[in-house]
């Protein structure tokens, strides 16, 4: 693969990927919130605090999704005109990109849908906000499926193509997407001295990891029919650049994986003892910096995902 040549649009991949893993953050940040850190909270002073930290990620997040998703239309606006931007900026073929074609109008749908999260964001205080603010970042996260390959298909396989998409989308919000709330989080609860931090930190690993797991296992039944579609055959896996790459992308998730076993099964028990013990200290330790290496695989990650939309699928390629 010529990694640097002109037959890759480095500015549009860029923009995709930065898209794409700020979008994540923030549909991850909000599911953290729900589903694992406000359960386990044991103090109303521990919960602002946390909601608060949630809610600058989740607004951070928002708005470097904006602003890449910005660059990402107008990049694929022109590549879809064949102009260069400048070009496409004069002759109105933005216009013509958001009016009369998929991409547009899905880009549309999703500008709603940041709006409404922008909305919510800002009045968070209330509950209706905050669950309605969830739903929004759902549905952003969810709506790039119609935007990639999967809006190719046809008849009953385009539908599960199109819905495996999703899926995929979602659980990548809920794990991957949510290391950043959990690295922040460990980090606030390492600089505590007392066992009520430590056990809420213990308790919202745990949640975190239960959460993977169902994750991990909508990431894996859902790659693997994205894979039949977009693949089809071990030689296309082996013999092709879109294979290839595909294959790089399935062994960081396999690594991320492995990680967060290690901190489920041999970490995170050591959260159990006293506060001054040394080794609870090198667990938080360990935790945070296992999720930081987690977080950068992730970020790899959805650097190839930016690299895979825009090239040709492996089952149109003769290997």
């Amino acid at each position: 693969m010529d990694w640097l040549g002109t037959g890759i649009d480095s500015p549009l991949v860029v923009s995709r990927a930065v898209h794409f893993a700020a979008t994540a953050m923030t549909a991850g940040a909000l599911i953290f919130r729900a589903v694992v850190a406000e359960p386990a909270l044991w103090s109303e002073e521990a919960a602002v605090f946390v909601r608060t930290q949630n809610l600058c990620v989740a607004s951070l997040g928002l708005a470097v999704a904006a602003a890449s998703g910005v660059c990402w239309f107008l990049l694929q606006a022109a590549a879809m005109a064949g102009l260069s931007l400048k070009e496409a900026i004069a002759d109105n073929a933005l216009l013509v990109v958001m009016n009369e074609t998929q991409f547009g109008f899905v880009s549309e749908l999703r500008l709603a849908l940041a709006i409404t999260l922008a909305g919510c964001l800002t009045y968070d205080r209330y509950t209706s906000s905050r669950w309605l603010a969830l739903a929004s970042a759902l549905g952003l996260i969810a709506t790039i499926a119609g935007t990639g390959h999967a809006v190719s298909g046809v008849g009953e396989a385009g539908f599960m193509h199109l819905t495996a998409d999703v899926l995929h989308l979602i659980a990548a919000a809920a794990w991957p997407g949510g290391l950043v709330s959990l690295a922040l989080l460990l980090a606030t609860a390492r600089h505590h001295k007392d066992l009520a931090w430590a056990s809420a930190a213990k308790d919202i690993t745990r949640r975190f990891s239960t959460l993977g797991i169902v994750g991990v296992g909508v990431i894996f039944a859902t790659g693997v029919v994205n894979t039949w579609m977009l693949v089809g055959s071990m030689q296309a896996l082996i013999g092709t650049d879109y294979g290839r790459l595909l294959g790089l992308k399935i062994s960081l998730f396999a690594t991320m994986l492995a990680i967060a076993a290690a901190n489920r099964f041999f970490v995170t028990p050591r959260l159990d003892l006293r506060p001054e013990d040394a080794p609870r200290l090198v667990a938080f330790r360990q935790l945070t910096r296992n999720s930081m290496i987690e977080i950068a695989l992730g970020m790899a990650i959805f650097g190839i995902v930016g690299l895979l939309g825009t090239l040709h699928p492996a089952i149109h390629i003769s290997p």
